[in-house]
């Protein structure tokens, strides 16, 4: 299945499960997808993941792994830990959380 990742509005479909946006290029598995994103982009994935990592903040379904975010975590499930400098949002958290801001789930 492909996952769709919007990022500044611009929407692109992958099938990777490893998210990361750093210094504006957007990976997926290791590879470079697009070199279009600002620093601190919020980035939303639609479908299910195993790890995101990004400067700004994430919205998302499931994740399998892990969530680091400099910014805020609204999400479903996530199944490993969440790092991040806001707030979280979100279902069922199986790992530790570290947030800069409130948890609510």
């Amino acid at each position: 299945t492909m996952n769709k990742i919007i990022i500044n509005g611009k929407e692109i479909e992958c099938d990777g499960n490893n998210i990361q946006v750093i210094n504006n290029k957007v990976y997926v598995d290791g590879k470079i997808i697009s070199e279009e994103a600002k620093k601190k982009s919020n980035i939303y994935v639609y479908g299910d993941v195993e790890n995101i990592e990004c400067e700004g903040s994430v919205e998302c379904d499931n994740v399998k792994g892990n969530i680091k975010a400099g910014g805020s975590i609204n999400c479903d499930n996530v199944g490993g830990d969440i790092s991040c400098g806001g707030s979280v949002n979100c279902d069922e958290i199986r790992g530790n959380v570290n947030a800069g801001g409130s948890i609510n789930r």
